[in-house]
């Protein structure tokens, strides 16, 4: 059987300390996959830090959700896998393969975070219990999906904040997704930074702003102080 060829799509901005790393690992642990890197105007390295270590590396407009349809549509794998620049897989290249070989729609992985502190292992464990029960996962799982179901839905809706959950919900309309169990080793310096209670608080307020009706726009502004 003929290896599903898989492109990872990674959105960056200002991710010099970290893209070259991710994109090595990538290399090794999925060495026929099409690596595919969207700068959003960096105003640091990480252009240089990852041009000798990906497929294309692509500059577009400022915005999670539309670097990530610009390298969507960019793309020439079978599944589109989307991931975070300080994330890491931890799924092998058999094990992902093995997944795809049923050709599900689309999924998430599991998700662990990078901090040794037990208050982590609390806060992922409430993530994928979440994350299972809705269907809805966080960018940090590296959610996948066919490409031929990207081009038909349109891709990510180009707002602020959000667009992980908003695709989601699109996508679980039509099937739900196959959820891989290796977990994506996300960071967890957003929650060291700004304070682990102040993190979740803010995540789940968010969150429920935006079932009740408060624009991307707003929440952004909120979330990022501007």
């Amino acid at each position: 059987m003929t290896p599903t060829l898989v492109s990872f799509v990674i959105p960056v901005l200002n991710e010099q300390e970290h893209v070259a790393g991710l994109l090595r690992n990538l290399q090794r642990q999925f060495p026929a996959s099409e690596l595919i890197v969207v700068d959003g105007g960096s105003s640091d390295q990480t252009v240089a830090a990852a041009m000798a270590h990906c497929s294309q590396l692509l500059v577009g407009e400022r915005g999670r959700a539309r670097q990530m349809n610009l390298g969507g549509r960019a793309a020439s794998g079978d599944y589109l896998c989307f991931l975070h620049a300080d994330s890491t897989p931890g799924v092998s290249a058999a094990q992902l393969a093995s997944r795809l070989a049923g050709q599900p729609m689309w999924g998430f992985c599991r998700v662990r975070l990078s901090s040794s502190r037990p208050v982590f292992r609390v806060i992922e464990w409430f993530m994928n219990l979440r994350s299972r029960a809705t269907a809805i996962a966080t960018g940090d799982q590296m959610l996948y999906l066919r490409r031929d179901l990207f081009e038909q839905t349109g891709g990510f809706d180009c707002i602020p904040l959000m667009e992980d959950v908003a695709i989601c919900k699109r996508l679980r309309r039509l099937g739900r997704p196959v959820i891989i169990e290796q977990p994506v080793e996300a960071s967890s310096r957003r929650w060291e930074e700004r304070g682990v209670a102040r993190t979740v608080l803010d995540m789940w307020w968010l969150r429920l702003a935006y079932v009740a009706g408060v624009s991307p726009q707003r929440l952004w502004q909120h979330y990022y102080g501007r």
